[in-house]
Formats: C-alpha cells, structure tokens, sequence
C-alpha cells in the first residue's frame, strides 16, 4: 500500500507525476493532521507499507522501482 500525503505544492507534484510515469498504484490522502500527529511538519511525504519517506527518499526508492 502506496500512499502520496500531498498538499498540492510544487514537490508533491513531482511525485505525483513520478508514480504516475511508472504506473505504480498508489492513494492520494490530504489529511495533514495525520502527518502533523506522526510528528512530520512538511509535505509530501511517501507512506511506503509502513515507511514514511520524505521527498529526497521518496524520490531515491521511486527510481529504484525502474
């Protein structure tokens, strides 16, 4: 379960459009309450199963799935 915590700012953009480039199945979720209560102040960040990824990590584990 892949899950994009977005607020439409220009970097969740980036990888919005990168998951889509590789059709990797993943959920949108604007719910930054829930990021803020897991202690995370900025966006986007990539839930990979049970792995929060910021942007820089998420972008590194997205070019590993080419």
């Amino acid at each position: 379960m892949i899950t994009l915590y977005s607020t439409n700012c220009p970097k969740c953009n980036v990888l919005k459009q990168k998951l889509q480039s590789l059709n990797i199945d993943f959920e949108i979720s604007y719910n930054i309450d829930e990021l803020i209560e897991l202690g995370f102040m900025e966006a986007p960040i990539l839930k990979v199963n049970d792995q929060y990824l910021n942007f820089s990590k998420a972008v590194n584990w997205i070019k590993e799935q080419k």
